[in-house]
């Protein structure tokens, strides 16, 4: 079957692309820590975001649960088609001298970190009830949009800058290590630092927040300049002519990669986002230890930064596939015994949370190289190398499962019995119990259903994914 492919792929890429590597210089380390720069500026604004603007929002500004799972919903459905929208523009757009997807990047994190700011305007938590909540709707969805135009040209880059597997394996690692590093700073500052004292008791400040939301955007927008500065984008394609979209729908849903991806994507960043949102919640009234939540958003990352030197490791040995498959399967199985154990103290929680992430942070290590390879395949089964499209589909899917996650995550808050506050009430023991069960059952049945379908699914195993490498070797070079 391969070998049919491989000749309808020689055909096809001959009518419709010209594959020019560029040899301006080689690919070495200077484009993998260039590349890590783009996530963790990144990861600086979305630890904030993704983490921490629910409880923001409930917390501060008083907005019902339910309302903000609406809008979470709302907001990333018009970012999902927005993610498509923003790759076929760049696939359409000019190939300049320093690549196709740089200069998106360069524009755009001047509107992007802007409106990350801006979701946190001290001024909007005084304004009418009404206004607050067109404040919320009208700010969020803006920001998804800027976030789709600088994430997916940033997204698409990996497979610009280098064709070699071993390379992009290097660049998915790198990315990793920079979202974690973003993840893990902003997980465990910002507890640290989002608190005021109020009549002796602890609540979370407005003021606070916008300061924090200065500091990460500032730091996002020097790593967006390191980022364009240190990276070269080598597989450069000139297209021909414009793809008809009937065709292009048609291949992208002849896409088996793809579409396993695109399934397996919304349950993990469903547990990914509600992991991170719930954790606040656990530690924030159940536990009641902000100390041991920063711990605790730190180790949410950190065990990525501690499983990368082993990452290529593993994907030479067993490959991407066969490793996230375990990976997965092993986080699961801890986090159903950490729901059983109805654990007390949050620092034996914490040791068994740290050993629970490893097997989502090995997945986590390996996911932008699944996308790489997705790509690749999508120019092997039908000759055309669309890059920034396919990647928006996958983002358009990861999107999907943020709407949901934040949907559910709003809505769970409400059927628990969640009290929004901006006066930080305690919640009842029924009501600490079930964010307790919240927080582990989640990700134990999100982690399990990714890895069966990744298993049963996913069509580039091993030895498939080297043979379709070396074809196109062929093709591309």
């Amino acid at each position: 079957m391969l070998n049919s492919q491989n000749a309808h792929l020689t055909t096809q890429n001959t009518m419709d692309t010209t594959a020019q590597p560029h040899s301006k210089s080689h690919f070495g380390l200077r484009d993998k820590i260039g590349y890590m720069f783009g996530d963790l500026g990144n990861c600086f604004i979305l630890g904030l975001v993704n983490t921490f603007l629910m409880l923001y929002y409930t917390n501060v500004m008083g907005i019902p649960g339910q309302i903000v799972g609406v809008l979470f919903l709302v907001s990333r459905i018009v970012d999902a088609f927005a993610d498509v929208t923003v790759g076929r523009l760049c696939d359409r757009s000019e190939l300049t001298a320093s690549g196709r997807f740089s200069p998106w990047i360069r524009r755009m994190k001047y509107p992007f970190c802007l409106a990350a700011i801006l979701l946190f305007l001290p001024v909007a938590q005084h304004l009418p009830y009404a206004a607050k909540t067109v404040y919320i709707f009208v700010s969020y969805i803006l920001f998804g949009i800027f976030l789709s135009a600088i994430n997916i040209p940033y997204g698409s880059m990996a497979a610009a800058i280098s064709s070699n597997p071993d390379d992009r394996v290097a660049l998915s690692t790198f990315r990793s290590i920079g979202s974690a590093i973003g993840g893990s700073t902003t997980g465990f500052m910002i507890p640290i630092l989002m608190y005021t004292t109020v009549h002796g008791k602890k609540v979370v400040s407005g003021m606070h927040f916008f300061w924090i939301a200065i500091a990460c955007g500032s730091i996002a927008f020097v790593a967006y300049i390191l980022t364009t500065k240190l990276t070269t984008e080598r597989v450069r394609v000139e297209k021909k002519e414009a793809v008809p979209v009937k065709q292009l729908v048609k291949g992208l849903a002849a896409n088996r990669a793809l579409v396993i991806l695109v399934i397996v994507d919304i349950f993990i960043v469903i547990n990914q986002i509600l992991a991170g949102t719930n954790l606040t919640y656990l530690f924030n009234d159940y536990f009641h230890n902000d100390k041991a939540m920063s711990v605790a958003l730190l180790f949410n990352y950190g065990t990525v930064i501690a499983l990368a030197p082993f990452a290529s490791m593993l994907t030479k040995r067993f490959g991407k596939k066969e490793a996230s498959v375990g990976a997965l399967l092993f986080s699961s199985v801890m986090y159903l015994l950490m729901f059983f154990m109805h654990v007390t103290n949050p620092w034996l929680y914490l040791v068994l949370l740290f050993i629970a992430t490893l097997g989502a942070g090995l997945f986590n290590l390996m996911i932008w190289a699944f996308i790489t390879d997705v790509i690749d395949y999508h120019q092997f089964t039908t000759g055309l190398r669309e890059d920034g499209t396919v990647y928006g589909v996958n983002s358009f899917a990861r999107k999907l499962g943020q709407a949901g996650a934040g949907a559910i995550g709003g809505f769970l808050l409400s059927l628990i019995g969640y009290q929004s506050s901006t006066s930080g009430i305690a919640q009842t023991a029924a009501v600490e119990s079930r964010i307790y069960t919240m927080a582990n059952l989640v990700p134990a049945i999100c982690l399990a259903v990714s890895a069966v379908i990744l298993l049963v699914g996913y069509p580039l195993n091993k030895a498939r994914t080297k043979e379709m490498g070396a074809a196109l070797k062929k093709i591309n070079s």
